[in-house]
């Protein structure tokens, strides 16, 4: 089990430090909106990870409000992007 959580934790580890790159440099917003979502979605796994772990479910509130913002935040963007280009 130490295998795979070192393993869950570095594959975690190098998909964050990707997509905050992706945020800092996407030059428009719908990729910076992407790379955002991503990195919610990694805290995301990274809460039921430790939830696997240590055989709880505390923050299974935090991953379903996680997941929450993070599709309602890419509709509203994306429909707003879309919206401004019709105009």
């Amino acid at each position: 089990m130490n295998i795979v959580l070192w393993i869950c934790g570095i594959t975690l580890s190098i998909a964050g430090a990707l997509a905050m790159v992706r945020l800092a440099k996407g030059p428009s917003i719908l990729e910076r909106v992407i790379a955002t979502d991503v990195l919610l979605l990694i805290v995301s796994a990274a809460l039921c990870v430790d939830m696997t772990v240590n055989k709880h479910t505390d923050n299974l509130i935090f991953v379903l409000l996680a997941c929450l913002v993070g599709f309602v935040g890419s509709v509203t963007v994306s429909r707003f992007v879309t919206d401004r280009r019709n105009a």
